[in-house]
């Protein structure tokens, strides 16, 4: 009976405890939301302290593109396109065949030339004979003139003896008057034949020199009928059929460098207020996600905003003015080493993060920095 009791008790005995730990846990909820909250507090202004003091500040944009300085293919002669080695989207280096034009004209150009210089070379080697044939016969006219000197002097020295006649030494005289002629005539042929060949240096004859110089430029006129790459890139915008007539500085085709390329960041206007040339960036690309982040550097910033740039620009002196936030272009450089890895295509959209300065950290950090020129690194020449 005693245990009837207790067991008939014990419900009461339950319902006088449950109120009592609804408040226990009620007080211990409570008391895990406001640790929770505390922590929460603490963690929000660490994060945020970390950031303002440990970290630069960043300015970003995603109104950001590639771009790169295209190369464009044009011939520098007219002619018939006999040949087309490349397409669109083929990768080529620097130096390979693009384009054939029909080289015949220009080679029979070649045949004519040199045979034009050695037509030359011989008339020039014959002046050089000439010299030396004018040269020997100054030398006879010289022992020729001596020696009727001599004949004519030892007459006149012997008239007053009547060793001679009169008649005599002025025949003589005549002999040595005719003598002292042809010599001077021989002389002036000789320096006639020496202006001719010019101190007989063959390389140095005007003759030789055109004759070269047009030789020359024939064969350079044959070697362009091989149009090659100007630089190592992707071919595109071709714009080429074999059989087609073009003329000189026609646009055959596009190469684009791919590794220097560079970007285009389009900032606001109250963005400019602390980029500078030099600073850090980082940027990442729609064509490979978030997971590849590519580094560079500010290289400049624009000289003024798109549309004080456009074809038409805007005409803002007008009753109906709309204050617009205008961008300004920021050139940005990029690594070649990342880009050989990760090739982009010009257009490309990119998103970038530009670390500004931000007290003595940032600037120090600026100031320690070791990498590449990209401003040198980038810049192709072609």
């Amino acid at each position: 009976m005693a245990n009837a009791d207790a067991i008939g008790s014990s419900p009461s005995y339950g319902t006088r405890t449950d109120p009592q730990t609804r408040e226990r846990r009620a007080r211990l909820r409570k008391q895990l939301l406001l640790w929770f909250a505390v922590g929460l507090a603490i963690a929000v202004v660490c994060y945020l302290g970390v950031r303002y003091f440990a970290q630069p500040n960043l300015i970003s944009t995603d109104d950001a593109y590639v771009n790169a300085s295209v190369a464009q293919v044009t011939p520098e002669i007219d002619g018939i396109i006999s040949k087309i080695a490349v397409h669109d989207t083929q990768y080529v280096r620097q130096g390979q065949l693009l384009v054939s034009l029909n080289p015949e004209d220009a080679r029979l150009d070649v045949e004519a030339a040199k045979a034009a210089y050695e037509d030359a070379l011989r008339r020039v080697q014959q002046d050089i004979a000439n010299v030396n044939a004018a040269k020997a016969n100054v030398m006879a006219k010289e022992a020729n003139f001596e020696q009727s000197r001599i004949n004519y002097q030892r007459r006149a020295d012997i008239l007053k003896t009547g060793a001679v006649s009169d008649e005599d030494v002025s025949t003589f005289r005549n002999v040595y008057n005719t003598a002292k002629y042809d010599l001077s005539i021989a002389q002036q042929q000789l320096e006639a034949q020496k202006a001719m060949v010019k101190d007989l240096d063959i390389d140095t004859n005007p003759s030789i020199l055109a004759a070269k110089a047009t030789l020359g430029r024939a064969e350079l006129k044959l070697r362009r009928t091989e149009i090659r790459a100007p630089v190592d890139g992707i071919v595109a915008q071709t714009r080429v059929q074999i059989g087609q007539q073009i003329a000189t500085g026609a646009s055959l085709m596009s190469i684009v460098p791919s590794e220097h390329v560079f970007v285009d960041a389009n900032f606001k206007e109250n963005q400019l207020q602390t980029i500078r040339v030099g600073q850090p960036v980082t940027l990442t690309s729609d064509l490979y996600g978030a997971g590849v982040v590519f580094h560079g550097r500010v290289d400049g910033v624009g000289g003024g905003t798109g549309a004080a740039f456009a074809v038409i620009p805007a005409q803002n002196a007008t009753g109906n003015w709309i204050k617009v936030v205008q961008r300004v272009p920021v050139r940005i450089g990029l690594y070649p080493d990342e880009l050989r890895r990760h090739p982009l295509r010009v257009g490309v959209s990119m998103s970038v993060d530009v670390m500004v300065d931000h007290g003595s950290r940032a600037a120090s950090a600026n100031a320690a920095w070791t990498g590449p020129d990209l401003r040198t690194a980038t810049t192709g020449s072609y």
